[in-house]
């Protein structure tokens, strides 16, 4: 008897239906999730804490989670400034990779996403840094930009601090890129690397320690060239004595105007930089809270954020009328004993989190948390009745990086 055979149109209709349920490795998280690094130093090691966000805010820890990155967070310190960074977690511009730092093993974990938002680690992971201490990323393309802090509590002076670039792969995978690495004087403490928007080919880097701003260009093969590296402006910090200490880059979409932390006088400069990335000091503007260490801005660029942290608060400026003067519209304190440190709005804008950590041992392990607030539609901000949710890590940790979809 021979073999009844389909017709053409359906196979191809089996066939598209089998493609359409098959599961992926390039699917991104469900819309909702939300993913914060532990940072933990000792055993079990550096992990990941997921989290699903229902419609009022509320955190679930996702299934699985912590998810181990294969490595080690920095060592334990109480110590404010010097070891603290940002963007410590990233995704790709697909939203279907996860990377995180692993500060005290040299290391970059890369995840893919599996059910429900499970992190899976891809194939070789954890890959070298391509140095020492690595605090933050940045992707442009197939590059990734590693900042290399070499401030390790545990292990400091190893090598140098540097800026080093890895190449990804098709899979996510990572690879160092030979003789990329830029590296910098000793101590200078460097704590993000930063790509601005719609400029892939310019990435800049703050000096916290040695009080320096710096832009690099980031060509096709991964080196990096320096551009430009100014000290702050030293009329603005004046006759008190404040050390010129920048943390946290973000620029606006609006025109190419980078926004700079000046922790400890409690402002935000403005810098104007064109399509090389030279940069030139414009202003700075007030921050009603203490010392100003993280900026974000939402896509329109008409709303900035600043997490304040040593009130602890976060601050929503107006950028709507120029960008470039940014007026503070309020402030809202955090809930509980912490202070504020890495701040993120999810895609839809809808959403804002905020990791606290313990930063004193007066504080309850609870202050190592992450709080969740509602944007309203004039852009200010509400935390919801459920925040702050305590994060599941030893009380000696200070978690760092945050990461919503």
């Amino acid at each position: 008897m021979s073999r009844p055979t389909l017709p053409c149109r359906t196979f191809v209709a089996m066939l598209a239906l089998a493609c359409s349920t098959a599961p992926t490795l390039a699917d991104g998280p469900p819309k909702g999730t939300v993913y914060v690094e532990g940072n933990v130093a000792a055993a079990p090691g550096n992990q990941i804490i997921g989290y699903q966000r229902d419609e009022d805010g509320k955190l679930t820890e996702l299934p699985g989670s912590p998810y181990s990155a294969g490595g080690a967070g920095i060592s334990p310190t109480f110590n404010l400034g010097p070891y603290d960074s940002d963007s410590e977690i990233i995704t790709n511009r697909s939203g279907t990779a996860l990377y995180a730092t692993n500060g005290g093993s040299n290391t970059i974990a890369g995840f893919t996403f599996g059910k429900h938002g499970a992190l899976i680690p891809m194939p070789g992971s954890p890959y070298p840094s391509g140095g020492s201490n690595p605090v933050s990323l940045a992707l442009s393309g197939d590059k990734m930009v590693v900042v290399n802090q070499d401030n390790d509590p545990g292990h400091p002076g190893r090598y140098l601090p540097s800026y080093s670039t890895l190449q990804v792969s098709p899979s996510g995978s990572l690879k160092p890129i030979r003789n990329s690495a830029y590296t910098l004087d000793l101590g200078s403490n460097p704590t993000q690397a930063y790509v601005p928007y719609g400029d892939p080919h310019i990435v800049f880097g703050c000096d916290f320690l040695g009080g320096v701003l710096r832009s690099f260009q980031l060509d096709a093969n991964g080196s990096l060239t320096p551009v430009d590296a100014q000290p702050l402006p030293p009329d603005e910090f004046g006759l008190g004595g404040a050390p010129p200490l920048p943390l946290g880059l973000w620029s606006s979409p609006k025109g190419r105007l980078l926004y700079v932390g000046f922790v400890t006088i409690n402002r935000i400069g403005v810098y104007r930089y064109n399509k090389a990335g030279q940069f030139q000091f414009l202003r700075t503007v007030p921050n009603s809270g203490k010392a100003i260490c993280w900026i974000r801005s939402n896509k329109e660029g008409t709303r900035l954020y600043t997490s304040n942290t040593a009130d602890p608060s976060i601050s929503v400026y107006d950028t709507s009328d120029d960008a470039s003067e940014p007026i503070e519209i309020q402030r809202v304190m955090l809930k509980g004993q912490s202070n504020a440190y890495q701040i993120t709005l999810d895609p839809s804008e809808d959403w804002f989190y905020v990791v606290s950590q313990r930063n004193s041992a007066d504080l309850p392990s609870t202050a190592n948390a992450l709080h969740v607030f509602s944007v309203n539609e004039d852009g200010m901000l509400s935390e919801v009745a459920t925040s702050p949710t305590p994060l599941k890590v030893p009380a000696s940790s200070r978690p760092q990086g945050v990461l919503a979809f």
